[in-house]
């Protein structure tokens, strides 16, 4: 590995509360500091070798996209000034460019898919059943139709993987109906 890969942060300073698939998260006095380390997975394995300032990439990725969608829905970002955050640590130094300081927020344990097209295992999903993650779509699509389909799939921990579920179950549950309409809703604007 060379000096500018990391595979695993580390900041003494703060209690590292989680310790995901690529991200490391930390606990801040009333936010938390969220690290994208260069690690990669492949079918929710963590492999030996690390791609080179991923991490820088994907931190950069997000802020831009948080910062292009404030206006659309709410998010958690604060910044990526650490030092402005929390002060001078030379712990923080490696950190630059590939963490951000969020908002505690509960999270909800589901990633929206949009499928722009008809294709993969929605294919495969729809020519069996004539839907895709339980939504009804209409007789007659082409594999590759344009569509505008907005699907979500459960986050799992390390080791498992992510299972679909669909949006009419999911919606099907009193306390959810609203915010699973949300989603969809905000996942194709």
């Amino acid at each position: 590995m060379n000096e500018s890969t990391l595979f695993n942060s580390t900041v003494p300073e703060l209690l590292l509360l989680a310790r995901g698939k690529v991200r490391d998260i930390y606990e801040l006095d009333d936010a938390l500091l969220i690290v994208a380390t260069d690690r990669i997975s492949c079918f929710d394995v963590v492999l030996p070798t690390p791609i080179p300032d991923k991490g820088r990439l994907l931190t950069h990725l997000s802020r831009f996209w948080f910062k292009q969608t404030e206006s659309i829905v709410r998010n958690h970002f604060l910044t990526m000034d650490l030092e402005l955050a929390v002060g001078h640590w030379e712990s923080l130094q490696p950190l630059k460019g590939r963490a951000m300081v969020v908002q505690k927020a509960h999270p909800l344990p589901v990633e929206a898919v949009v499928r722009g097209y008809l294709s993969g295992s929605a294919w495969k999903e729809y020519r069996q059943t004539g839907a895709v993650c339980g939504i009804p779509l209409p007789r007659g699509l082409r594999e590759t139709a344009e569509g505008g389909l907005a699907t979500t799939l459960t986050g799992c921990s390390i080791g498992d993987r992510l299972k679909t579920e669909a949006n009419q179950r999911r919606a099907e549950r009193a306390a959810e109906r609203e915010r699973a309409a949300q989603e969809r809703k905000e996942s194709v604007q």
